[in-house]
């Protein structure tokens, strides 16, 4: 043994070990065939300081085999409380880990008190995949971090820019890192604002990349390219409209390694779904944690916001963009700005074995392929953990197999693979599976071949299983508790769990880099039009319906004009009903034209939302496309009224052009409530039967088939045709039209058509008054909206 700090006079022929605990180094030999290492002297024979609390009495044992030693997890009995880790992999206590000189292997997974073990062998000097990084000095020079290969830490991830951050010495012996990224800089868990002091023993998240300041150095302590996750009494309660207390998740624990492939399977209400969405962090529990690589993950969402792959059972695509295009925009969304989109767009393409379909339609897609598109969506960004809810539903057994032999690719490349499946056919290609039974209770976890040894059955049908797990709640009780007894819960779940590092109380949730608005608008504006013009059919009804409805009064009423005249009883009643039907062709086409906008991109906005996505850019690429859409609806109706009524002889406002404003605004006020209404509804079969109760009250209380007073009166306010109808009665001047009660000879008096109102009251003070309210509709509308939307948000 050493002393800290240093290395004794250790022979040349010598294997052996280097700790360094946060730059406290200790170094010792190994001369026997076996070693225990830990902070007990009556278990260890090379032991630590007794202020190392992150080392267990007895934590690690070497043994001998061959020409090399191998590391086994605790003292050949029982697994260490903190683990040993190669890349993020628990060795265990059976299994073990050949050693290979330059090894590096880590105790615990919180870098503020992680130890890191090195091993060297003189006589075997072959290098190890998982060899330390060399510290960067810090001293004297800038240090730029980021994907360029000019950067002095160069950070490999697509979701890193160019030049990420800098970090700059001050004359005071500090340093200052600056941030110049898309998706910000993390420092001790929390995003910083343009700059910040970096103290010594800071550590720094960028991406998927852990690094530390260590005095004048830099050392990168985690390349993040694995994620393990560990479930840790997950219990997850609700309660049933009676009140009843019912369990959806019962005391699950397992542990899954960096690079498996796991089936989540069981039958129908065993809680498949809602263990994935737990795991993923989409789901909150009643008790217990989920950690990524010993991080809270729902404290912690936003360092792996951008690690987690997710793709719902829904697809996550637009139908009416081509491959490309769906790959183009999403990376525009996802990636920094000065990112490869091409390359990257090429590189997915070819992961998903999709290149020759890149410039084909969605909608003529085969649904494995739309599936296989919705996973390239998530792996622009080259995420480590992949979960998948139903990948293989609804097909054929050879395109199921495709689906899993592209997964399994995918978990080989080093990525954690997590999917709810039904079908077992291909369930022999995990590495785990995860049978739940009813309650949501953990039957069995490990390898699918040791399932049928466990639940004895030797038929090798997955689904004798199922059927099994479904005979009621007290069988699923009575198959977990034999598998929490069994040896493959110690194999599969003891050896490998370990949790957080660090106490829940000093955790603090880390705050997301919010994405560029213009940016995010500039993209989803285009995006959204490219949708619109892809559909012409649909776009020509749009503009067409309300022209074509007001050439129809055209031909009705003949060649009688309702706007000039002299005042009599039928022209006033004409006119009314004329523009009556104007605001009625436009509240009905605003709402058509938006009733299904949200509501029919559920699934993709869920999940851009849980990446990046600004509220305020969604919705705005949707203000901005309607009201393009409102405007060219605006001049095909202006355009069919000049031609076919005459304007009114002494117009308040130049008719055409007042004209035009209130039918634009009674357009996209309507769109407003369209869209609001598309916000609240579950699907797209509730929003078409929504329509006509919109637009019931417009007629009823527009105030032109009957007289509002009291109530009614204040209902009408709520009502965008009350202020399109007054606008446009206030242009034409209705109460002008109207003809004084005639009195006949015999006294008998003829009552006017309908009584004078204020509400068509030719006043500038009127006029402007019914747009601004119009306006405020709008405003209203569209604060809900994103209200709605926001309330929406699952984490």
């Amino acid at each position: 043994m050493t002393g800290l700090n240093g290395k004794s006079n250790l022979s040349k022929k010598s294997p052996y070990l280097e700790l360094n605990n946060q730059g406290q180094i200790i170094t010792f030999e190994l001369t026997q065939n076996q070693h225990i290492l830990g902070r007990d002297r009556s278990r260890a024979d090379l032991v630590v300081p007794e202020t190392w609390l992150v080392i267990s009495s007895g934590h690690l044992m070497l043994r001998q085999i061959g020409d090399t030693y191998h590391i086994f997890d605790g003292d050949g009995q029982q697994p260490s409380t903190n683990g040993l880790f190669v890349n993020h992999t628990r060795i265990t206590v059976k299994e073990g880990y050949r050693l290979h000189s330059g090894v590096e292997i880590t105790i615990g997974q919180n870098p503020k008190n992680q130890i890191r073990l090195r091993y060297f062998d003189p006589n075997n000097p072959s290098t190890s995949p998982y060899s330390a990084i060399p510290a960067i000095s810090l001293k004297e020079r800038s240090v730029m971090l980021g994907r360029d290969s000019t950067a002095t830490v160069q950070l490999d991830s697509p979701i890193v820019s160019r030049c990420h951050g800098i970090i700059e010495p001050l004359d005071t012996g500090h340093y200052i890192l600056n941030d110049y990224s898309a998706n910000g800089i993390f420092v001790n868990g929390k995003r910083i604002e343009k700059a910040t002091r970096l103290l010594d023993g800071d550590t720094i998240r960028i991406g998927p990349f852990t690094l530390m300041r260590q005095g004048d150095n830099l050392e990168i302590m985690d390349l993040g390219d694995r994620i393990r996750l560990d479930a840790q009494r997950l219990l997850r309660l609700v309660r049933d409209r009676r009140g009843k207390s019912k369990v959806l998740l019962s005391d699950l624990t397992f542990a899954i390694e960096p690079g498996q492939f796991v089936a989540l399977v069981g039958g129908s209400g065993a809680g498949k779904s809602t263990l994935m969405r737990t795991l993923l962090g989409l789901s909150p529990t009643t008790k217990g944690s989920v950690y990524l690589n010993g991080d809270e993950l729902q404290q912690n969402f936003n360092l792996y916001r951008h690690q987690i792959g997710y793709v719902p059972q829904d697809d996550i695509i637009h139908r009416h963009l081509t491959v490309g295009e769906v790959l183009t925009y999403a990376a525009k969304l996802r990636l920094p700005p000065d990112a490869d989109i091409e390359a990257t767009v090429t590189k997915t393409l070819y992961e998903i074995e999709m290149l020759d379909r890149r410039d084909v339609m969605v909608s003529q897609l085969s649904g494995g392929q739309r599936k296989r598109v919705s996973i390239g969506v998530e792996l622009l960004a080259d995420p480590k953990l992949f979960f998948l809810d139903e990948p293989t539903s609804g097909l054929d057994p050879g395109l199921d197999k495709k689906m899993m032999e592209l997964l399994r690719r995918l978990a080989n490349q080093g990525r954690t693979v997590i999917l709810v499946t039904h079908a077992t056919a291909n369930m022999m290609m995990c590495d785990r599976v995860v049978f739940l039974g009813r309650g949501g209770r953990l039957c069995y976890f490990g390898p699918p071949g040791e399932a049928f040894e466990f639940f004895d059955l030797d038929t090798g049908d997955f689904a004798d299983i199922y059927n099994l797990l479904e005979e009621g709640e007290a069988i699923a009780q009575d198959w977990s508790l034999r598998f929490r007894k069994s040896p493959q819960f110690q194999n599969y779940v003891v050896n490998h769990l370990t949790g957080g590092e660090t106490p829940e109380k000093q955790r603090q949730p880390a705050t997301q880099k919010l994405a560029n608005i213009p940016q995010q608008l500039s993209i989803l504006t285009q995006r959204y039009w490219r949708l619109i013009k892809r559909d012409p059919f649909n776009l020509l009804l749009n503009l067409l319906t309300a022209p074509v409805g007001i050439l129809l009064i055209r031909l009705a009423i003949g060649d009688r004009d309702p706007f000039l005249g002299d005042a009599d009883i039928s022209l006033a009643s004409l006119a009314r009903q004329v523009l009556f039907v104007f605001t009625c062709a436009a509240i009905w086409v605003g709402l058509s034209s938006s009733l299904q906008e949200l509501v029919k991109e559920t699934a993709i906005y869920t999940r851009e939302r849980l990446v990046n996505l600004r509220i305020v850019s969604y919705l705005g690429s949707k203000f901005i496309v309607l009201s393009g859409l409102a405007l060219l609806q605006t001049l095909f109706m202006v355009g069919i009224i000049a031609i076919c009524f005459q304007s009114p002889s002494t117009p308040l406002f130049p008719w055409i052009l007042g004209v035009s404003i209130t039918t634009f605004l009674t357009l996209i006020s309507a769109m407003g409530l369209g869209v609001l209404v598309s916000a609240y509804v579950q699907n797209s079969a509730q929003a078409n039967s929504a329509l006509p109760l919109l637009l019931l009250p417009q007629i009823i209380f527009s105030g032109v088939l009957f007289q509002m007073s009291g109530i009614s009166r204040v209902v009408s306010w709520l009502m965008v045709s009350r202020w399109s109808m007054g606008a446009y009665g206030s242009l034409v001047d209705i109460n002008s039209l109207i003809p004084p009660p005639v009195t006949l000879p015999d006294g008998t008096i003829i009552p006017q058509p309908f009584e004078l109102s204020s509400v068509y009251e030719p006043t500038w003070e009127n006029l402007l008054l019914n747009w601004g309210i119009l306006g405020l509709h709008l405003l209203i509308y569209w604060g809900l909206t994103a209200i709605i939307q926001k309330q929406k948000d699952i984490i």
